[in-house]
């Protein structure tokens, strides 16, 4: 045997230019397609059908498969869509996925790609340094797309040649003989395969790679194909793990809708293949038939493969299509609810980092929403503590402190994910966007903790018995209820992110809370002269006033963040900061 280790030590390194080379080109499009990816996949909740095509649609920009079902997944465990709408989507992304192979066999074994990769490089390498963003973006994805040829090219030139190396044939040709048999023995491999380089495109390499120096043949090729396609669901799996009932549930209908297609197309993959060959044979009848051993018959049998790919694929969404729901029914029974995913936890960024910054930026961005959501949750419990029974007042006591726990583990993982993204390479806007959307969930577990302060004042007033005039409690309430306005602008502006935050209708409102909180004060040191309350009572107002405002104050800089302006030294425009 002509093959030696440091042979196979060049032949894991061409793998590994080739999935770096694919990274870069799906990174570089993700931050080229930038919001258009993102208005893509908000697309997929209108029905089983525009779920298919947006599928479709993403994993074509990301090159990835991988990368639409975890973010689909991702999107189902935050409440986004439904179990039900993301079917559509995954079942799109097994379509997409078949253009990487299209890519591969075509620019790959059709034609000498390198020195077009190369010269692809040198071209664009000079854009890296423009100020331009989309520029930049374009060379990026560019140059990954050269060194992915590139890598192929190595991963040809590393396979051991079958005249030179005749033991490892014989070993390879021995489980090629066992008829149906080593068709279901290779879709096993294909799945390790998958697993082991952890993407799908990398295994399809692989295996156009072997197909095209002979080392297996096209049904083992196709065996190989069908086993990546189960190979590929096993990410969506894992990051489903910490994810709630419904994000399972997902993964699990993308595992079972695979499995499904491949055990259908086992039963049927002889006369299915000598259906490709005939294809083929029509198309180009130079190369001769896909099951030759000539240099023209195995570049023809790359194609022959891309186009199993695809038309399985394909047949698979358009037989299945109507079997849907059934499939639904069965992954629900299988994985029923727990109270388990009743419990708090991150629901956004639980799965970790997506795979372009554009789309973790976009999951940060919802579980801020979230963060919001809670903090508006906590202002209603403490005013319900005005109006309730002690019983239900040592409810809402409890929930405060609970949800300030939150509010502090929220920051601290949000903090944490937004700092990850940014030791990656970011764009401006996103480098923006980090640090604003840092300053906001500073300030809203500012404004968790100051609900919490004011929980504890109103039970300490408890404890001491000391009572409020109607007339302080109906100001405290009137209070509440301009802050709360407060609260659901600043809320619907989170939900504006991608559009322009007017900073006019937060100014107004951080004036009114400020007015509000003036007149108070005069009313407050008035009953003091009055001696309506007594000076214990005066100061836990006094209190609730001071602590009110600066929430207030908490809401205008989440305003200013999410609008991207500081209008503090604008004192005409703010009064009484």
């Amino acid at each position: 045997m002509n093959y030696s280790f440091f042979d196979f030590l060049q032949l894991i390194g061409s793998l590994g230019i080739f999935i770096f080379g694919m990274k870069i080109f799906s990174d570089g499009l993700q931050k080229f397609a930038g919001s258009k990816l993102r208005s893509i996949l908000k697309g997929m909740t209108k029905n089983r059908l525009s779920g298919l095509v947006t599928g479709f649609a993403a994993t074509t920009i990301t090159q990835s498969s991988t990368t639409t079902t975890v973010l689909v997944v991702s999107f189902v465990n935050a409440g986004l869509i439904t179990f039900i709408e993301s079917t559509g989507v995954i079942m799109g992304a097994n379509i997409g996925t078949t253009v990487t192979a299209w890519m591969v066999s075509i620019f790959g074994f059709q034609m000498k790609i390198t020195p077009i990769a190369i010269s692809l490089i040198g071209i664009f390498f000079p854009f890296l340094f423009f100020g331009r963003e989309k520029l930049r973006n374009m060379a990026e994805a560019m140059i990954g797309f050269g060194i992915l040829f590139i890598g192929l090219e190595f991963i040809k030139e590393a396979v051991p040649n079958i005249q030179d190396n005749p033991e490892m044939f014989a070993a390879l040709d021995g489980l090629t003989g066992f008829g149906f048999g080593s068709i279901i023995l290779f879709v096993f491999v294909g799945t390790i395969l998958t697993l082991l380089t952890q993407s799908s495109s990398a295994a399809m390499a692989i295996t156009l790679v072997m197909l095209f120096h002979g080392w297996i043949t096209f049904p083992i090729a196709a065996a190989m194909i069908l086993g990546e396609n189960i190979g590929t669901t096993v990410t969506a799996n894992i990051a489903a793990i910490v994810g709630n009932v419904h994000a399972k549930r997902a993964a699990r209908f993308h595992f079972v809708f695979n499995v499904i297609g491949v055990l259908w197309m086992i039963t049927l993959i002889n006369p299915f293949l000598n259906g490709i060959d005939s294809i083929m044979l029509y198309f180009n009848p130079e190369a001769g038939s896909i099951y030759g051993d000539s240099q023209e018959a195995r570049a023809a049998a790359t194609l022959g493969l891309s186009l199993f790919h695809t038309t399985f694929n394909v047949m698979n969404v358009v037989l299945l299509f109507g079997f849907v729901p059934a499939i639904i029914r069965f992954v629900e029974k299988f994985q029923k609810d727990g109270d388990a995913d009743q419990a708090f936890r991150l629901q956004y960024i639980s799965g970790g980092l997506m795979s372009s910054p554009e789309l973790s930026i976009a999951q940060a961005q919802k579980e801020i929403e979230l963060f919001g959501k809670l903090i508006e949750k906590m202002h209603y419990s403490f005013s319900g503590l005005f109006f309730q029974k002690q019983k239900k007042q040592q409810k809402f006591l409890k929930k405060i402190r609970d949800r300030e726990q939150i509010t502090d583990n929220i920051e601290l993982e949000v903090s944490e994910y937004l700092t990850k993204i940014s030791s990656t390479s970011l764009t401006q806007n996103a480098t923006r966007k980090i640090r604003s959307m840092l300053s906001i969930v500073n300030d809203l577990e500012r404004i968790g903790d100051l609900y919490y302060q004011l929980s504890k004042t109103f039970e300490a007033m408890m404890n001491l018995e000391v009572a409020l005039p109607r007339e302080a409690i109906d100001e405290i309430s009137d209070y509440l209820d301009v802050i709360l306005k407060a609260i659901k602008l600043m809320r619907e502006n989170m939900q504006n992110v991608n559009g322009e935050v007017s900073l006019e209708e937060a100014v107004a409102m951080e004036n009114q809370i400020n007015d509000v909180r003036d007149s108070m004060k005069e009313a407050h040191y008035k009953r003091l002269e009055k001696g309506v309350y007594t000076s214990q009572a005066g100061v836990i107002f006094l209190d609730y006033i001071t602590r009110l405002e600066k929430i207030g104050d908490h809401i205008f800089n989440v305003q200013e963040s999410l609008a991207g302006k500081k209008l503090k030294t604008h004192s005409d425009l703010v009064v009484g900061r």
